[in-house]
């Protein structure tokens, strides 16, 4: 009998390692990732072209989205998803915009209110209250009208490459002021080029992040939440090349 009862632990145990593991496997949810919304020049380079939509295609894209059912999520409802177990919506979603470029507040904000979709705005906050860039007050109306705001570095020097001097002034100092701006924490962040590196997790951890997204590389199996995937969308693609790219990518 004593033998069965050690027999029946070891059993239970292995269950229950597998059961804990199966749980912690969770379906990715699509993040999609925008740059410049603008008209694209005919001898712009290809490097424009991938970095960029027009407003029209932009438009039809929100459209698209709407049609089909999607529903934004904020920052906060993935993180408590991927820690915590807490239910989505069905068709969750993340649309996120990088390098503070003015058009995400008078196009993009303005194309997604119309669907009731919000955004994630990762701010690269040299850029503030430059011509062609957001400006403070419309990164507090963002914030103020349901959007997320969040880092995107000082100056998009990529993580990589930073010495110890660099943390303060790339990290610290524009979670600092964004936090200023909105008066809200910030606590999600986005890697400039979406290059990482384990001392960059070090440092976010330190100053409370609690996810950092990359670009279309694989996440890490060891730091999921600070290596969540994004998608760009290019200038190539129609409302339904992106329906079919986000069901290809994410729910493999």
């Amino acid at each position: 009998m004593k033998k069965i009862a050690i027999l029946f632990a070891i059993l239970l145990m292995l269950f229950l390692t597998s059961f804990n593991h199966s749980d912690q496997i969770k379906k990715e949810i699509p993040v999609l990732c925008y740059h410049n919304i603008r008209a694209i020049k005919p001898n712009a380079s290809e490097a424009i072209k991938a970095y960029t939509v027009t407003p029209k295609a932009f438009a039809e894209q929100m459209k698209a989205l709407s049609d089909n059912g999607f529903k934004t999520i904020s920052p906060d409802q993935l993180y408590n998803y991927l820690i915590n177990n807490k239910p989505l919506p069905s068709k969750p979603i993340l649309i996120t915009f990088d390098d503070t470029r003015e058009e995400h507040y008078n196009l993009a904000a303005t194309e997604m209110n119309k669907y009731g979709f919000k955004g994630v705005f990762f701010i690269m906050t040299v850029a503030v209250n430059r011509p062609g860039y957001m400006t403070k007050e419309q990164i507090k109306t963002l914030s103020n009208t349901g959007h997320v705001i969040a880092s995107h570095t000082w100056d998009h020097h990529p993580v990589t490459k930073y010495t110890k001097k660099d943390w303060d002034i790339q990290l610290i100092k524009p979670q600092k002021k964004l936090e200023a701006i909105t008066g809200k924490p910030v606590q999600y962040f986005a890697y400039p080029f979406g290059s990482w590196n384990s001392a960059a997790i070090a440092e976010l951890k330190k100053q409370n992040y609690k996810l950092a997204f990359i670009l279309s590389t694989k996440k890490d199996s060891l730091e999921p939440q600070f290596t969540v995937r994004r998608m760009i969308v290019p200038s190539s693609w129609s409302s339904q090349t992106l329906l079919k790219a986000i069901k290809s990518t994410f729910n493999k």
